[in-house]
């Protein structure tokens, strides 16, 4: 009889531990002998090796498996269309075969497959997900259907791309890009995105690659996934990760400093204890909110960041993804995700904010200042060039002009103050 309450944690054809759902909907989980015995790593800071059972009551296990999931609308409609309870557990059982990481969640009756599969996907199927907001899972037979889930309120699909062929995962195969499609009510956010990652790159911000796309006029991001690496083989791996989140045992809900999530001098204490390179990936942490207040990306919060597990067990800093202008986008509120100095409204952040974020992450004010200054003189030039070089490449596209203004602004005000 199959346990509607019980799931199995695999990570590739290994299985990793056990999840449970009690009376409430809480999961627990438990990680198998054979993976402690073997050297298997701990999946989470929260959830360490010699920790015993995670207790569903506790909640610990359950906002770990809850972040890999989607959120808000893209979670309703999944729910919608494959016609199950909305809840954590069920979605896991249905959509976790594919997640952010190193780990497969399956019903306790199935195993990871040894052979991968994919459905090749034409220039119409392309055309039928940017219709749909990248929703996959009624385009295709019950049977056929993947198993994907990336956490986030965004709609986005998970495909390889392999010699400029799209193809959608089946089962549990891995993916190694994301497409994020064109909204009717942010027509250009693919183009912004594109050009922000851009101008973190040319700062010297390390970025996942990013690529502008379209086909029949329809634009979209064609994303590399920082999570998975090619081997020797062309095989896709699958690299382990913890979004800040799951690295501090917060629910989804409170990935913005404001609804009661972490604050970046948390997250900046997290980096320097936990990555094997802390001196390197602090100060690109530092950098990263320097960027996101003078390029207007309001959106950078706690699920943004994420901790990533090499596999000579080294853990660093990730490379930076969903960096967006925001300020260029109406409707989206212009507030920081973290605030500088208690200050959130990135228009008044003035040296003493900077000083008192220094503090705050328990570094000298004068060697943050420095950052600032540094980046705030460089980016409005970086601008400039790098909104020719977008042009060259991808085609004039005057939105730009918006983020443009917005960034030397910024850049403008901070340096005066």
């Amino acid at each position: 009889m199959i346990d509607p309450d019980a799931l199995n944690v695999w990570s590739e054809q290994r299985l990793v531990g056990y999840l449970w759902r009690n009376s409430f909907g809480q999961i627990g989980f438990r990680y198998d002998a054979d993976w402690i015995a073997t050297g298997g790593f701990a999946i989470a800071r929260t959830l360490p090796l010699d920790a015993g059972d995670a207790a569903a009551e506790e909640g610990v296990a359950h906002r770990f498996f809850a972040n890999l999931l989607p959120e808000g609308g893209v979670r309703e409609r999944i729910v919608r269309d494959l016609r199950i309870p909305n809840t954590d557990f069920d979605l896991l059982r249905a959509i976790g075969g594919e997640c952010a990481g190193a780990l497969s969640i399956l019903p306790v009756e199935r195993q990871p497959s040894g052979e991968r599969h994919y459905r090749p996907l034409t220039d119409e199927d392309l055309v039928n997900l940017a219709a749909r907001r990248g929703q996959i899972y009624t385009a295709w037979p019950a049977d056929e259907r993947p198993r994907l889930s990336l956490a986030g309120a965004q709609d986005k699909c998970p495909i390889l791309f392999q010699n400029e062929g799209y193809f959608l995962p089946q089962g549990e195969a891995p993916s190694s890009h994301i497409l994020k499609f064109e909204l009717a009510d942010y027509r250009h956010l693919p183009a912004y995105e594109t050009f922000t990652m851009q101008l973190a790159q040319a700062v010297g911000l390390p970025v996942v690659d990013i690529e502008l796309r379209s086909i029949k006029r329809i634009r979209y991001a064609l994303i590399a996934r920082y999570d998975r690496v090619r081997d020797d083989r062309g095989e896709v791996q699958r690299w382990h990760q913890e979004d800040f989140c799951q690295a501090m045992g917060y629910g989804h809900e409170k990935k913005y400093q404001n609804d009661g999530g972490p604050s970046f001098a948390q997250c900046y204490q997290l980096v320097r204890n936990a990555s094997s390179e802390p001196a390197i990936d602090t100060q690109q942490l530092l950098r990263w909110q320097i960027f996101n207040v003078l390029a207007g990306n309001s959106d950078g919060h706690a699920k943004n960041l994420s901790l990533l597990h090499l596999p000579n067990g080294a853990i660093r800093l990730a490379p930076f993804y969903d960096l967006v202008c925001t300020r260029a986008i109406q409707r989206i509120d212009s507030h920081l995700a973290f605030d500088v100095g208690g200050e959130r409204n990135p228009s008044l952040i003035a040296r003493p904010h900077w000083e008192a974020f220094a503090r705050q992450c328990d570094i000298r004010p004068r060697f943050l200042v420095n950052l600032v200054e540094e980046m705030a003189t460089r980016l409005p030039q970086v601008a400039v060039s790098a909104r020719t070089t977008f042009e060259e490449r991808f085609g004039a596209y005057p939105a730009l002009q918006r983020t443009e203004r917005i960034v030397i602004k910024q850049c403008e005000r901070v340096i005066k103050r």
